[in-house]
């Protein structure tokens, strides 16, 4: 890396560390499209994250996530608190970026100096979290916020990538959406610690307030042993402020159970997981590297294609190449 990269990179990486929101932008621009810069900026940074409260809101199109985010977003700066918002938007198919709209719902706080929003695309990610989705909460983090709101995408029954960097899950929900119930079968009901019944004002909340108790009650008899944490079903309106005060309130009291409780063992549990995910996604790019260019494991491609191997042979005789070989 050239010593003008370097350079740049540290002064950026000082720009965040004062809050300042040029810096912060270029930041998060680096680790969205310069991966070759991302981590030496990580580096520089990481040392001064692990402050933030990140609340991570999921939920299906239509729920009110960023409507009801803006409102939460608002008591906390009355209380005095930093705040970051990363909405995670569908990647666009022709730009390949996100579809912005999540942002322009909350243009009432962008005249606010200490709270920094920024949209950024899903980039396909099975978990509806990208590693630059990752890499911006460290460095929001590092900025100061005391607050870092993580929307991601709710577009259906994989999103749940988010469990994986927050402390505080909100799984968004309204009447009206059809069988709402059918979004909680397949891996949301297990990460949400709050549940919200968004849009009351519109009818029938209880209604869905009472299904989602019936099923978490459900879930919770095939557990082992109930959980310390019992997830909350709470009804909101952002047209009529019913709730919002109590959301907040109830974000703040699973957030001080975390830290008095389990807080060490969720910060080691995220920090496997991310190294797990690195180390993959390094492996994969050498072994599509090898498979590509290599002439040996280009062979054994051959061989696959012949059906002279099955895929699990010669998956694991690249893979033994690439431990021989010690160059990942």
């Amino acid at each position: 890396m050239a010593e003008g990269d370097i350079e740049f990179v540290e002064r950026i990486a000082e720009g965040v560390l004062r809050g300042d929101v040029r810096s912060i932008a270029r930041a998060i621009s680096i680790v969205e499209n310069e991966p070759r810069l991302a981590p030496l900026l990580i580096s520089k940074i990481f040392p001064y994250t692990g402050r933030a409260h990140i609340v991570g809101v999921t939920g299906p199109p239509g729920s009110g996530k960023s409507s009801l985010i803006a409102k939460l977003a608002k008591i906390w700066r009355k209380d005095g608190k930093k705040i970051g918002i990363i909405a995670v938007d569908p990647t666009s198919p022709f730009t390949g970026g996100a579809l912005l709209g999540d942002r322009i719902r909350m243009q009432e706080l962008t005249g606010d100096k200490d709270v920094y929003i920024r949209s950024m695309a899903s980039r396909g990610s099975l978990d509806g979290l990208s590693r630059a989705t990752r890499d911006a909460i460290k460095i929001l983090d590092a900025a100061g916020k005391d607050i870092i709101i993580v929307e991601t995408v709710g577009a259906g029954q994989a999103e749940v990538g988010i469990v994986k960097v927050a402390h505080t899950v909100l799984v968004v929900l309204c009447p009206g959406l059809g069988d709402e119930i059918q979004f909680l079968k397949a891996g949301i009901m297990e990460i949400g610690d709050i549940f919200v019944v968004n849009k009351a004002d519109i009818g029938d909340a209880d209604r869905v307030v009472l299904e989602i108790e019936n099923i978490l009650e459900m879930a919770s008899e095939f557990l082992p042993q109930k959980p310390a944490w019992a997830p909350l079903v709470i009804k909101t309106s952002v047209i009529t402020n019913e709730g919002i005060e109590k959301l907040v309130r109830s974000i703040e009291e699973h957030y001080a159970y975390i830290r008095g409780t389990s807080e060490g063992e969720f910060v080691r549990d995220k920090i496997i997981e991310e190294l797990v995910d690195i180390i993959g996604e390094n492996v994969r790019e050498y072994a599509r590297h090898l498979i590509t260019k290599d002439s040996m494991c280009n062979e054994i491609l051959e061989r696959v294609l012949k059906k002279d191997i099955d895929p699990y042979t010669a998956a694991r005789k690249i893979l033994a190449e690439m431990l021989k070989r010690r160059e990942f």
